[in-house]
This record gives structure tokens, sequence and C-alpha cells, in this order.
């Protein structure tokens, strides 16, 4: 099986390279543990190995692997949780092998197909509602606030790393951020923390599931933060900072949030991920700077 061009860049971190050469075994093992034919791989996967396959009793599923690392180490305990509510069905988990089988969205169409950026939105918060429960009592989830407390440390280290990338007046509030909001948590949840137009899909079991979780227990205004800043419809179109205070009005009214809790966690979560281990994403960068701007 070939694996997509899209992985190769694990060949640049600590392991990635073993564990792509690895891909084609895993496949097959899981394949027979599973019963299951294998289709083909998803050409456009850049982090995980997607692959489209059959259950023996012909109904079409999608065979994921992770690679080892601790972003992802938690998804198919939120997709057991969430047990199809918003969310794709976990069908079957090999831990050891960082496999998972799960339901097949079809027509599976993501919804960055939707232009309309206020529908889309209306229909990201109707997901979302359906995925937000509190977490069992025992529950392996990393916690937002744990979370924050290292995020505080690090934007700091690798701000002054990077020489001062961005405004030091960014950095304070993303710090500030994570240091007040990541402790004062108020009725926290399962929450995806990875929700934007990419990983939601067209389906038929429920209209719309999420896909590709990235688990954390915490508040619910934090996991607006990877839609409000969704690339696919910011960035180079005219109204930009217009475009995201109407993402933050639509979400506040729909959701019962805190629009200033929402925008603040997504600052702090655009430069969390985007300003990490000596690598700089300018595009969350700025859409840090344009949350900044939507400020009351």
């Amino acid at each position: 099986m070939k694996i997509p061009v899209g992985l190769e860049w694990w060949r640049t971190v600590p392991g990635g390279a073993e564990w792509l050469e690895a891909l084609p075994d895993i496949v097959v093992a899981c394949a027979e543990q599973w019963s299951l034919r294998v289709d083909f791989p998803f050409a456009d996967g850049h982090v995980s190995l997607v692959v489209a396959v059959e259950r023996l009793d012909g109904v079409p599923a999608v065979l994921k692997v992770n690679f080892p690392e601790e972003e992802s180490e938690r998804e198919p305990d939120a997709l057991r949780h969430w047990g199809g509510r918003g969310a794709v069905l976990l069908l079957e988990h090999d831990e050891g092998r960082r496999a998972l089988l799960v339901e097949r969205c079809v027509p599976g169409r993501q919804l960055w197909s939707i232009e309309d950026d206020g529908k889309a939105t209306g229909i990201a918060a109707q997901v979302l509602a359906r995925l937000w429960s509190p977490p069992p009592a025992e529950h392996r989830f990393l916690r937002l606030a744990d979370l924050a407390e290292r995020w505080a440390v690090e934007l700091e280290r690798d701000w002054e790393t990077l020489g001062g990338p961005y405004e030091r007046t960014l950095l304070e509030v993303a710090t500030t951020t994570c240091l007040e909001l990541g402790r004062d948590q108020v009725d926290e949840v399962v929450l995806h923390q990875d929700f934007h137009g990419g990983n939601v899909l067209r389906a038929e079991r429920e209209p719309w599931l999420a896909i590709d979780p990235k688990p954390l227990v915490g508040e619910r205004a934090f996991d607006a933060a990877s839609l409000l800043r969704d690339r696919r419809w910011l960035l180079g179109r005219p109204n930009d900072a217009a475009r995201i205070r109407r993402r933050l009005d639509l979400l506040a009214g729909d959701l019962s949030l805190d629009r200033e809790r929402m925008r603040l966690g997504g600052i702090a979560h655009a430069l969390a991920w985007g300003v990490s281990g000596g690598k700089l994403e300018a595009d969350m960068v700025e859409c840090a700077r344009l949350l900044h701007e939507a400020r009351p």
C-alpha cells in the first residue's frame, strides 16, 4: 500500500520514519483482526493514515492509524464517550497499534463545502451542542486547566527562542488567559479541541458528524477556538475581522457562551498550536491578531 505523500513530514519527527515504515504491516494486521477488505488510503491525509475499508457484512468503514503521541491518544475514549452522538461511531480499537475502526460518513462532504459562513457556523454550533456532556467519573482525558498551565510556559519560551516573532502584547494576552481562564473552568465537559469545517462531515445517520477529536476536559467556551479561526473562511478575504466578530456573536447566542471567554481562549489556542517547538505558522498568528482586534 502506498503511503500518502502528506504523511512524509513525520520523517522529521523522532520515531516518525519507523512509524511510516510500519504502517503497511499495521493495516494488514488490522484487516485480519477485524475481517476488513482494504480499499484505498485517503490521499489528503497529513496527520494520520486514513484508509477506506469494508467490513465482512459489506458495511463501509474507515481504518485510522495515529502516530503514537499525546494529542491523539485519547481519541478513542472521546468517540466511545459520545457513542455516536454528534460524532462518528467507534467500531473497533487496538490501543497497541493506535488503530481505530470508525463509521464512514456518507456522502462525507466537509462542512467547508458550505460557502455561507453564517450557515456553516450555525450547523457547527448544532454539532457542538450534541457533543458536549460531562466526562465519566473515571476518565483518562487531559484537563484543559493542566494543559493551559503548560502552554503559558511554552508560549513564553518559544516567543523568546524565535526572537519575538509577534507583538509582546499578544503574548501577554495569551499567557494571562492560560493562567487565569485555564484555572477557572466552569461546568466541564468533554471537548473536541480541533473542531473546524474540515472535521465535520455530511452523513446519513445524523446530518453532520464530527471526526478527529483531540479531546480535553474543560469548559464549553474553549471548544469554539478552532472554529473561530477556521482558515478555510479566513485570511485574504474581505472583512476578515467582521467575519470573526460575527462568528463570536453567533456562537455566543446559539450556544449561550461567554463571548469574551471564547475570544480569549481562541487567542491562546491559536498561538499554542501555531508557535511551538521552534516553528511558526504565520496564519495562526494572524488569526490570533484578528481575535485580539475583536475585543469589545
